[in-house]
């Protein structure tokens, strides 16, 4: 299936038993509203496909994977109902990748920041190069990664989550995160992680699709009340966006 628009590209593409999932955008791979609920919905319908048994989700290019929301909209935020929305995109996307049939396999290629973080989070397997460095810097901004909190202490604990967070200038380098758990291997270059995604997602597309699935439904267990959950985190967001000192620190990125 292949969706473009200007404000962003998706396609996936279909070999065997895999679904490769590409998304794109001109600002550093990051997600307007629209755009992630185009992803949203693409992992919910590739989750009732029989006819295959893995996903591939990857980001277009060679620089950044992903920078998390749209600056744009987030700067156009004006009451607390659009903040909620604004926030609740990822919520839908995490919750669609939480719940989808199929194991998620994530090719990072670069840094993530936020919201890339939680999509990076969201897959079952993830592999990355050494450049993949990882950022939390929302109370840099007087908001925080409310919606994706839960994810991401699910992956690496939230000791590992909360040094991110606190620390919301500084990046983790891939390294870091492969010691956390986050990745599960890095590689020097595009090149050999393509190679390793290939043979890892072959490999597993191979496997007996039933015990596929009810391995998925265990390695997600316990999650099942992130649907309401992560929806309330991004009504924290969506009201913390309109604060004085989040006004005044976004007021600095339009000069």
């Amino acid at each position: 299936m292949v969706s473009e628009n200007p404000i962003g590209s998706l396609f996936t593409t279909f070999d065997n038993k895999i679904a490769t999932v590409t998304f794109g955008h001109p600002a550093s791979n990051s997600f307007p509203r629209e755009l992630l609920d185009r992803l949203t919905a693409e992992f919910h319908n590739l989750s009732s496909n029989p006819s295959i048994t893995v996903i591939v989700i990857q980001s277009e290019g060679t620089g950044a994977f992903c920078a998390g929301a749209s600056f744009d909209e987030l700067l156009a935020v004006s009451n607390e109902g659009e903040g909620t929305l604004f926030f609740s995109g990822f919520a839908h996307l995490i919750n669609a990748m939480r719940s989808c049939s199929k194991l998620i396999v994530g090719r990072i290629q670069g840094k993530a920041v936020g919201g890339g973080v939680g999509i990076a989070c969201a897959c079952d397997y993830t592999l990355a190069t050494k450049n993949a460095s990882i950022k939390l810097s929302e109370l840099a901004i007087g908001i925080g990664p409310f919606v994706i909190e839960p994810v991401v202490s699910r992956k690496i604990g939230k000791t590992a989550m909360s040094e991110m967070t606190l620390a919301a200038e500084e990046w983790k380098s891939a390294d870091w995160a492969v010691a956390k758990g986050l990745y599960a291997s890095t590689f020097e270059s595009i090149e050999a992680l393509d190679i390793a995604i290939t043979n890892f997602s072959t490999k597993l597309s191979g496997y007996n699709p039933d015990a596929l699935i009810e391995m998925k439904n265990v390695l997600w267990d316990g999650t099942q009340d992130w649907e309401a959950l992560l929806v309330e985190r991004a009504a924290i967001s969506g009201r913390l966006v309109l604060s004085d000192f989040t006004k005044k620190a976004l007021s600095q990125f339009k000069k």
